[in-house]
């Protein structure tokens, strides 16, 4: 019987994941279970799969979490330190589903245990890839990746050698604002950003889609996790969500990953690896679906993928800076403080206000340091937009 632990698990990324458990309870001993202000759902889960202990990042939320669980035999806990002694509780595979850098220490925690970590929190690799490679391997820990891109990647890769690699392209299916005027753009409301074409996903999340944030967060995130050249990685406009990245070889071959926009291909795909099991995900009529198209990623509508290049230009504590200034721009786009073409500009300005301060950006990859600039980053961003 696998123990697991699943953070994020009120999410979209943690209910598709306890979908898979839920579907044979027998394979499974749940250890931790947590969440945010969803203390309802939280508790609804861990009373199902029997957790050990559920843990919601909402320190205020914790008597009514306390209270539903009463009588069910799972401990209730809240706050940051929590959500770490949680992770760290022996367990063979761990999903990190928590949105945002506050992902980061509790992905660190369960590597350090020598678990598996299933990665959907790219935040982690964005602000502190080589750290987080590195404490899997000096404590036998793995890093399975689970957003459907990187997840896609890794499948074209198996069996062959990296070196071989001349380009890696990812999709993305433009969002909700793919066919909109550039000009209407100014006008965009959250909530028309909050409606996704394919995907079922969170509000956050599915605004950085129509933004491109999330995707420039991949872009990040590829040449971390697979350690390749920034030159060689793409981005492509896939509408139909359908093919989720494609890896050419120097022998002019491309081996594409194709399957439906749902979630539970990829979860499943690190739940069970290294064998495929039979997952409850729609099986493509290439017939019906008649034909793929694409379309170029033009970085004027999505500005956010240039900065993302000049951020693996950077290197260093840059993706810390660029995933916080994001997170609070996207804070201020929701509560409709800026406007939605506003939330590129607040990014690149504070990149530019936090390099110009000496030795911040190449300062060492600690979560320490990873910290500080964060928090640096959010205050720059936030002061950014009092203008």
């Amino acid at each position: 019987m696998r123990r697991v632990s699943i953070f994020g698990a009120t999410g979209s990324i943690g209910q598709n994941t306890i979908d898979l458990i839920a579907r044979d309870p027998e394979a499974y001993r749940v250890v931790a279970l947590s969440g945010g202000k969803n203390v309802a759902q939280l508790a609804e889960d861990a009373r199902k799969l029997r957790a050990e202990i559920a843990v919601t990042a909402d320190a205020a939320l914790l008597p009514e979490l306390r209270a539903r669980l009463t009588g069910s035999g799972v401990e209730a806990a809240a706050g940051a330190d929590a959500l770490i002694e949680a992770a760290r509780r022996p367990a063979d595979w761990v999903m990190s589903a928590i949105v945002g850098a506050a992902g980061l220490p509790p992905g660190l925690a369960a590597l350090e245990q020598g678990a598996t970590l299933a990665l959907a929190n790219k935040e982690s690799m964005v602000c502190a890839g080589p750290l987080v490679m590195q404490t899997a391997r000096a404590h036998g820990g793995a890093v399975l990746p689970v957003d459907s891109e990187h997840s896609a990647v890794f499948q074209a890769l198996i069996g062959e050698d990296l070196g071989a690699v001349e380009r890696v392209i990812i999709t993305a299916s433009g969002g909700a604002f793919r066919d909109w005027p550039l000009e209407k753009l100014a006008e965009a409301t959250p909530e028309q950003a909050a409606q996704h074409p394919n995907w079922d996903m969170g509000q956050r999340i599915t605004i950085d889609s129509a933004s491109m944030f999330n995707k420039a967060l991949e872009v990040i995130e590829t040449k971390e996790f697979f350690d390749i050249d920034p030159a060689l990685i793409e981005v492509l406009v896939h509408p139909e969500s359908m093919i989720h990245a494609l890896v050419g070889f120097r022998d002019g071959a491309l081996m594409a990953h194709v399957g439906p926009p749902d979630m539970r291909h990829a979860i499943g795909f690190a739940l069970h690896y290294p064998e495929r099991k039979t997952l409850p995900v729609a099986r493509l009529d290439l017939a019906k679906l008649g034909q793929f198209t694409f379309r170029a990623a033009c970085e004027t509508r999505w500005p956010a993928l240039r900065l993302a290049r000049e951020v693996m230009q950077t290197g260093g504590l840059a993706g810390a800076v660029f995933n916080a200034a994001k997170e609070r721009a996207l804070d201020a786009f929701i509560d409709r403080r800026i406007g939605f073409q506003r939330m590129a500009e607040v990014v690149e300005e504070t990149l530019n206000r936090v390099s110009a301060q000496s030795g911040l950006i190449a300062a060492g990859i600690t979560l320490d340091n990873v910290h500080n600039v964060d928090h640096l980053a959010r205050v720059t961003a936030d002061d950014i937009m009092k203008k």
